[in-house]
């Protein structure tokens, strides 16, 4: 076994899974998280993985065409590798339905595996030209700035700062660059660089802790006119920065500079903030390449490809090498897309870029001995850059952070019989700890319940905990009403004990809880606050005696 489950936090082991494809692997890997932690969300990611893999093994001739929707046949000739099987299916459809999406789309699959019988290259041609029917107001503003035939290397970082200061995220992304880069070179043989572009009013100082983080160059931008984030000024100076002299797109008078010599960098990272998120779309669009958004996991690696959209003829297969694979979670948090950005024939897409969640990597040990080089970029600010002046503002109250506390007391629908007294109960056991914070499911915020004044601030969306809530990991978790929804569980799974409270024995939560209490929270949350009082909380027993 490979993969030691334990020590993989459920957000981290999501990406591993997904690159292990030898199923008996993955059932010892199951096997022995069963046997250690036994986290509800970490058996089903792997136990999802598994059924891909057994669902691979099985007969293709279990495909229905009768029964199954185009849509469901599209998804399952995809993995059919039999050129016999999918003739029998493309026969067996057009002598009975004869659906002309199912016929395409078997068909498609065919040539993708044996290629097809013409063979010839896919002609490039304007939407305009090739849907003449259709309207395209937009045709004369066709926004490609791509380069042809472009010279690409390093992988560039934009450094975040707050208040003076790099955020975590930035060192986050600095590990992580360093980390594939070194990869990088031993598997490519080619000592590509991490850049790092530090961009505002008095971020030269910075440059020095982005090398110790893993940073070989620093290239910085300093104005005071860009103290605070603009989108345009920054979007127009990180473009600059990335385009090399003679770039067609340039600037005319950019000068040759003797640390590179390529056009573009290769790969992107930015972090996923409000800035960072602003920032990386116009960048990456003024640049005429994607975007993975929101990215949790990140690696280089070859890939094969047979979409003819990507390798020019229908049957064709290219490799495609050095590709930056962009890890990004899906609404469940249980299953990983994999986000790629491939060149097209007649288009290059560079550079390959991602913004990624703050914490989804560590911050690393910064080496303070590490040596690296410092450019000062130069370039004129533009007036049109600034036409929203900031003449003043202020911080936002930050509201609550359920983070970083050593209990959190969750209240879900469970209060509905009275949900004034349900709030009250919830607000009295978090007071009986010494740190401690009370949050609530997504019920509470979308629901009607009536609460009185002194109690109301409490079901503010803020304190939401869950998928589009806050994500905590206490010490101590204490669920009270609620059922155990996969959103919400996202967001607490990770908490090292879990006590829950429902009514219904058989609800969800109680699959990844430590500790389960049959019974009304309205009956159990006063045992346990009397109990915490007098410091005679037993745990084992209220959980064993929680319906008496």
């Amino acid at each position: 076994m490979t993969l030691d489950p334990s020590e993989y936090t459920l957000q981290e082991l999501g990406p591993e899974i997904q690159t292990i494809e030898d199923i008996d692997e993955l059932r010892e890997i199951l096997e022995a998280e069963k046997a250690g932690d036994d986290r509800a969300g970490a058996k089903k990611l792997i136990e999802s993985r598994i059924e891909k893999f057994e669902g691979d093994d099985e007969e293709d001739s279990e495909i229905d065409l009768e029964e199954m929707s185009a849509a469901d046949i599209a998804n399952a000739v995809r993995d059919i590798d039999d050129v016999e099987t999918l003739e029998s299916l493309l026969e067996e459809e057009e002598s009975n339905q004869d659906r002309s999406g199912v016929t395409n789309q078997i068909q498609n699959r065919l040539d993708s595996l044996q290629g097809s019988d013409e063979g010839e290259v896919e002609e490039e041609v304007p939407p305009e030209e090739k849907h003449p029917e259709l309207d395209h107001p937009t045709a004369d503003k066709r926004h490609v700035r791509a380069l042809d035939d472009g010279t690409y290397r390093d992988m560039w970082v934009y450094c975040e700062t707050q208040r003076g200061e790099l955020i975590d995220v930035s060192r986050e992304m600095l590990g992580k660059a360093r980390k594939m880069m070194d990869n990088y070179a031993e598997e490519y043989g080619d000592d590509e660089r991490v850049v790092a572009v530090l961009i505002g009013d008095d971020v030269e100082r910075l440059a020095d802790e982005c090398i110790s983080y893993g940073a070989d160059v620093v290239v910085t931008y300093e104005q005071p006119e860009l103290k605070r984030f603009q989108h345009t000024a920054y979007t127009e100076v990180f473009c600059d920065m990335a385009r090399g002299a003679g770039h067609p797109y340039g600037r005319d008078d950019r000068h040759e500079e003797e640390w590179r010599d390529y056009d573009e960098p290769r790969y992107g990272l930015f972090p996923a903030t409000n800035n960072g998120r602003d920032l990386s779309a116009q960048v990456q669009a003024e640049l005429d390449s994607g975007l993975a958004s929101d990215c949790s996991g990140l690696y280089i690696e070859n890939n094969v490809i047979s979409n003819p959209a990507k390798v020019r003829r229908e049957g064709e297969k290219k490799e495609f090498e050095r590709v930056l694979h962009m890890k990004r979670p899906d609404f469940s948090g249980f299953e990983y897309s994999t986000i790629l950005c491939l060149d097209n024939p007649h288009r290059e897409f560079h550079p390959q870029g991602a913004s990624v969640i703050p914490g989804s990597f560590e911050v690393p040990e910064p080496v303070p001995e590490r040596e690296g080089e410092v450019i000062e970029h130069d370039i004129d600010l533009d007036e049109d850059w600034f036409r929203v002046e900031i003449t003043d503002h202020d911080t936002l109250d930050p509201g609550v952070d359920l983070t970083g506390h050593e209990v959190v007391v969750a209240l879900g629908r469970g209060i509905g019989d009275d949900p004034t007294r349900g709030m009250e109960l919830g607000v009295e056991l978090t007071d009986a700890f010494e740190d401690a914070e009370l949050g609530i499911s997504r019920g509470i915020v979308t629901s009607s319940y009536d609460f009185d004044g002194h109690v109301e601030q409490y079901a503010a969306e803020e304190r939401q905990i869950g998928e589009t809530g806050q994500v905590v990991e206490p010490d101590l978790y204490i669920a009270a009403g609620i059922s155990g929804a996969v959103q919400h569980k996202v967001g607490m799974d990770e908490s090292d004990t879990i006590i829950s409270i429902n009514t219904d024995p058989e609800a969800d939560i109680g699959d990844f809880s430590d500790y389960f209490i049959t019974g009304d929270l309205f009956d159990v949350l006063p045992r346990l606050i009397e109990a915490l009082e007098k410091g005679e909380l037993n745990l084992e027993a209220a959980a064993a005696g929680g319906d008496d």
